[in-house]
């Protein structure tokens, strides 16, 4: 049943011994890897933990474009709040939809109601960034969340059913050309899964293409692949992709999207009236940018050009000490270098949002957050990859090898490590993709033009629909570039 905006959903009585309602509300906003390590780590604290989120799951964002890419499930890399929650006798889950902090009040407030706090921690990561371009978002779906990798997925399988029944050979090769923008960790590693998809799972599955003939292009807006990444590893993480057939395009600038295909802006030394370059290509992915949760504005703090909090060396928000913001949403600097967006930073604010709480409580002093590097690493396929941890430089097969390692030891849950873990071994071993299914509302929009070969070998062919997509007529302008 919802409430009235006007009830309080913290007031309700809860089965569980933690709703004493005498001790200290935490309140933390998203179950991301922030959130949830903040979570854990006030097991036993003297205080009431409530998490709020609008969905039911911990997701683990580095292995999504694994369900993008055909190679894991949704349910492998999530794991439902409450089962992770259930040992935790001082916290409990709240399902709602947050649409605004009002740090006067200390509440929380909901789209059906609100939560009171006393101490709040507010992890809600970011969203895409399509540089002014919201229409682009339709074209060119990012890759943030369970539905998105959904969609990708589709997009990708339908591209590849829709080239099979089509007979014109330029619209053929525009649905087998699969455009990444953004050439950041999430670009590149979608950009290697999209190549072993065309040269080695759907190799003998189709009678009229040829999917290894598929084009994967890689888009980046500055000079190399990896930028965050030393020069040295940002240069073999491009030969790795050039190796299984990626085109990767650097010092290119998207400045149109559409349907059909992408324009890049002409170089800058060109000559006047260059025309734009065109890639054709049925499907598009943005990898390209991210923006902060716009929950940051409601906060009435300083943010940066990015939209993200800048907060205090504690985490905390200025004249608020008892708001801490940490993840993505937040935008800080240690040792003289910004704290990067990545999930081990996250873990470790959530960590130290915790800690804090903890001292305040106890009344002891609290400390400023250190970031401690663990260092990077991308995969590029198989048996490939890039990554430096410690100073140690590593590319191929130890860097591939060390990222499989990683991602297993931090997956939330014993039995998505033994899932996971046996999904890339049967993949390993067979060159296949467990998760080949083109799922959701078919989109009669993505359908070729009707072929002209049967699609039986029956004496009379069977009635094949009319035709339902039709190249776009007409040309829509726009202009951009892991961030």
């Amino acid at each position: 049943m919802s409430s009235s905006p006007g009830d309080s959903i913290g007031e309700r009585p809860s089965v569980s011994p933690a709703a004493d309602a005498t001790l200290p509300r935490v309140v933390i906003i998203g179950g991301g890897f922030g959130g949830l390590y903040a979570a854990l780590a006030l097991r036993g604290a003297p205080a009431r933990v409530i998490l709020v989120d609008r969905l039911n799951y911990h997701l683990f964002q580095p292995l999504l474009y694994q369900v993008a890419s055909a190679a894991l499930n949704p349910s492998d890399i999530a794991a439902p709040l409450r089962r992770v929650l259930r040992h935790q006798r001082n916290a409990e889950v709240v399902l709602g939809d947050v649409q605004a902090i009002d740090t006067a009040a200390r509440r929380v407030r909901l789209a059906d109601g609100e939560i009171p706090y006393d101490h709040l921690i507010v992890a809600t990561g970011a969203t895409h960034s399509y540089f002014g371009h919201p229409e682009w978002a339709e074209r060119a779906p990012g890759l943030k969340s369970i539905e998105d990798a959904l969609e990708i997925r589709r997009r990708v399988l339908t591209a590849y059913e829709a080239a099979e029944r089509e007979t014109d050979e330029r619209r053929r090769r525009g649905w087998m050309t699969f455009v990444i923008i953004g050439a950041g960790p999430t670009g590149v590693e979608l950009a290697g899964a999209f190549a072993e998809i065309a040269r080695q799972a759907l190799k003998g599955d189709f009678r009229h293409i040829d999917p290894a003939k598929a084009r994967v292009v890689l888009i980046e807006g500055l000079d190399r692949v990896l930028p965050g990444y030393d020069p040295a590893l940002s240069q073999k993480a491009r030969e790795q992709l050039e190796a299984i057939g990626v085109e990767v395009m650097t010092s290119s600038r998207v400045i149109t999207v559409e349907a059909c295909g992408v324009d890049l802006a002409p170089p800058a030394d060109a000559p006047a009236g260059t025309v734009p370059e065109r890639i054709e290509a049925r499907t598009t992915v943005w990898a390209a940018g991210v923006a902060a949760s716009p929950l940051a504005r409601t906060l009435g703090v300083p943010l940066d050009r990015a939209g993200r909090v800048l907060v205090n060396p504690d985490l905390t928000i200025p004249g608020h000490d008892e708001v801490y913001v940490v993840g993505d949403l937040a935008a800080l600097e240690t040792d003289g270098k910004p704290v990067p967006g990545v999930a081990p930073a996250a873990m470790q604010e959530g960590r130290h949002a915790a800690a804090s709480i903890r001292a305040t409580l106890l009344g002891r002093p609290r400390r400023p957050f250190r970031y401690l590097d663990k260092g990077q690493l991308a995969t590029i396929g198989r048996r490939a990859g890039v990554g430096m941890i410690g100073g140690l430089k590593l590319s191929g097969f130890i860097a591939w090898a060390a990222w499989a390692f990683v991602h297993l030891a931090y997956l939330i849950g014993f039995r998505n490590r033994v899932l996971v873990f046996l999904e890339w071994a049967w993949s390993y071993v067979t060159f296949q993709r467990g998760a080949r299914l083109i799922t959701g509302s078919p989109n009669v929009r993505l359908l070729p033009t009707p072929a002209a070969r049967p699609l039986t070998a029956a004496p009379a062919p069977p009635v094949v629909p009319a035709a339902i997509a039709t190249e776009p007529s007409e040309r829509k302008v726009a202009p951009p570039p892991r961030a």
